[in-house]
Formats: C-alpha cells, sequence, structure tokens
C-alpha cells in the first residue's frame, strides 16, 4: 500500500503474497464472480470468448479451463463447454440451436428428461418435434425435412439399450445438412469415439463416470467445429450457465482413475447379466455386449466396451406388485437414478407410458452395477428373485 490504512480494510486489502514455487499433483481451486485486471487496458483486451484470458467467474477459471481442457483430450474435441447438469447440457445445445420454424429429431428410446424439453420446446416455443425408431439407420433420409436442423442420438438408449447406427444415421443427417448430437454419457467417452463416427456435438452428464462419487452434478458439450463452437459458446454465456470451483475440482480428482473404474463396473456388469440370463424368471436382458440385444451388432463394430449399467426383462408372468417387491428385496442395490457410482443401483420402469411401440409385455428393471464384488451382487439378485416366488 501507498498510504496507511485501517486494519478493517487490511483485512480486503492486504501487502501479503504467497511466494513462488509451490506444486503438487492436485489442480488448486480458483474461486471467483469478480476476476481482477492488472490495469484497465488489460480490462479492454480481453474477451469471454477467448480461452486465453479470464474476465469474469461465471466464464471459467484456471480450474473449469483445466478440466474443459482434459475432457476434451478424452473425447479428441476441440472446444468443451461446461453446465451444472447433464440436463442443463441438453438445454444448451437445443437452445443454441434451435428456434421457432426449426425441426428436431429424437430417438424414441431417448432420455426421458430430453423428451420432456423437446416437447416443450414444441408446445412453447414453435419448433417441431419428433421421434423415430433408435435402430431406424440410413432410413432416418425419409424423416428428413427441409427444416429439419438437429438430429439427437443416444447410444445406447439409457433404459431400454438399443445400440443405433451412428455411422448410418450421420451419414444420412450431413447429407442433407442437419447436424448430429449425441448423448455418450453411457460410453463416458471411453468406449465410443463419436466423432470419429461422424457426430457434430457430444454431450456429457459428468455426473456418471467422470465424479465416480455419486456427489456432483455437471454436464459437458463437446465439438470440434469452430463455428458451431461459438455458436454455442454463445448461447452459454446469454443462459449464464455457470460450475461451482469445488464441484470442477472433484470431477478432476476423479479422472485419473475413470478408466481403472470404467473397466470394473464393464467387468462386473457382465457378469451379472449373463448369470441373469440363465433365471427363468427373466425373459430378456438388454445389455449391448450380448448378442440379443437390439443393435449388438453396431456396439460390436463400433464400441470397446460397455460400463455398468443395462437392464432386464421379468417374464410377464410376474406383475408390477412382483418386480417392486423384487427391487424392495435387495439388499446391495439401493432403489436410486443415475450410474457410474461405486453403488450398485435398481430402478422399475413403466415402459407403457414411455415407449411408443414398445412391444414387451414383462416388467423392466434398470441395474446399475458398482463395484461391489459380482460374486455378491449376483447372490443378493438371486435373494430377491427367490423372495418374489413363481
Amino acid at each position: 500500500m501507498t498510504h496507511p490504512t485501517t486494519l478493517q480494510t487490511r483485512l480486503s486489502h492486504s501487502d501479503y503474497t504467497a511466494p513462488d514455487g509451490f506444486d503438487a499433483f492436485p489442480v488448486p481451486i480458483h474461486h471467483a464472480s469478480t476476476v481482477v485486471f492488472k490495469d484497465v487496458a488489460a480490462m479492454r483486451s480481453r474477451s469471454w470468448q477467448h480461452k486465453n484470458s479470464y474476465t469474469y467467474g461465471l466464464h471459467g477459471t484456471p480450474t473449469s479451463f483445466t478440466l474443459e481442457a482434459r475432457l476434451a483430450e478424452i473425447e479428441d474435441a476441440h472446444q468443451c463447454l461446461l453446465a451444472p447438469s447433464g440436463l442443463a447440457a441438453i438445454a444448451l445445445i437445443n437452445l443454441g440451436l434451435l428456434k421457432s420454424g426449426d425441426d428436431v429429431l429424437l430417438p424414441d428410446n431417448v432420455y426421458g428428461p430430453n423428451r420432456d424439453m423437446a416437447q416443450w420446446l414444441g408446445q412453447d416455443h414453435g419448433i417441431s418435434v419428433r421421434f423415430y425408431d433408435p435402430l431406424i439407420g440410413a432410413d432416418i433420409d425419409a424423416l428428413i425435412q427441409s427444416n429439419t436442423r438437429l438430429l439427437w442420438t443416444e447410444a445406447p438408449g439409457s433404459i431400454t439399450m438399443e445400440v443405433p447406427d451412428i455411422p448410418a444415421l450421420c451419414a444420412a443427417a450431413h447429407a442433407r445438412g442437419v447436424l448430429v448430437a449425441i448423448d455418450n454419457t453411457w460410453s463416458a467417452g471411453l468406449a465410443f469415439r463419436a466423432f470419429e463416427h461422424g457426430v457434430d456435438i457430444i454431450m456429457q452428464a459428468l455426473t456418471k463416470y467422470q465424479s465416480g462419487g455419486s456427489d456432483v452434478l455437471m454436464g459437458a458439450v463437446l465439438t470440434r467445429d469452430a463455428a458451431l463452437a461459438q455458436q454455442l459458446g454463445l448461447a452459454h454465456m446469454r443462459l449464464g450457465m455457470g460450475v461451482g470451483m469445488d464441484d470442477v475440482y472433484l470431477v478432476l480428482r476423479s479422472l485419473p482413475s475413470m478408466p481403472l473404474r470404467f473397466k470394473a463396473h464393464d467387468v462386473g456388469a457382465r457378469a451379472v447379466a449373463s448369470w441373469l440370463k440363465s433365471r427363468p424368471e427373466i425373459a430378456t436382458v438388454l445389455h449391448p455386449a450380448l448378442e440379443d440385444c437390439p443393435g449388438h451388432a453396431h456396439w460390436q463394430r463400433d464400441f470397446t466396451g460397455a460400463g455398468g449399467l443395462f437392464s432386464v426383462i421379468f417374464d410377464d408372468r410376474f406383475t408390477e406388485a412382483q418386480t417392486d417387491r423384487f427391487v424392495d428385496s435387495l439388499q446391495l442395490f439401493r432403489i436410486g437414478f443415475s450410474w457410474g457410482g461405486s453403488n450398485s443401483l435398481c430402478v422399475p420402469y413403466r415402459m407403457s407410458g414411455m415407449r411408443k411401440n414398445w412391444t414387451h409385455t414383462g416388467q423392466l428393471v434398470r441395474f446399475n452395477i458398482g463395484l461391489e464384488d459380482p460374486r455378491d451382487l449376483i447372490a443378493d439378485i438371486a435373494y430377491a428373485l427367490d423372495a418374489i416366488g413363481n
């Protein structure tokens, strides 16, 4: 300070600066709403649109810039935008790219909140919303209209597990000038290289495998095209999407172990799914790595892993009350949505109101296989199956 100050002022304006030279493995947590500039010239020379400087906490600090860069490396993207949740990331794509009079196509097995958002856009914002068979492949061309701007994909569907033919969908869409967005949360960007298969925009719910602790809400939107990145970046700013740096740190802390955890989830899920195929209570196991799962050939061609999420369909002799009792009888599986955490989860779904052309008559139950020993999980399921009787 160049002139004396009182203690009250010194508590906010200290002369002390920590010495340089400290280094450690964790990324420092830089909290900020206000970013401080060296002088007026520095303030006026910076732009929030450029990732080479800082302007305001909403647009990022070194902590969030680091997470964006590491997520871009995983997906081999050129730009990454963070959002407060996976659903917020979906909203960023929809609101950033669609306007009144546009048309958007979504798979009939799309993530439920994405379906609800699309229907809201249709009802209140004049956007045409249509749903397609997730296994339609190249025949999507017949559904593309002159005003179609965006084609959503999900690989696989997060409840019914159909694996679409992403390259065929992308080729048909691009031939008509339509952008393709994918919800790539199921594979965490590890088991499916979406850009290499033709996708334009990747959405990830970092709430899942990236955080791994069932304690963070966050999403990401990743792109390669500079003009597309700028358009989404403007929407990101206008919507005021920001994330907390403590949450960013938690995701950064978990990223190095993500491939190891993902593989462990995959191994455990395949063991449990294979065992469930042998049970007479189960009519169908919907796991993309199994040959009878819809779209398995696409998974085998395009994917390198499967993670921990899959579903089963009970034999139709079991009522909803019985399958609910099965879920309630599980001891190691907790009842809850999401996946990617260390704890196993189980959720029953009422499919009649969720899918237009759902043909299965049995009850659907979805499993997230956590990091417990699969032998213990199998024993838990066996106990619960015995509890519902025949």
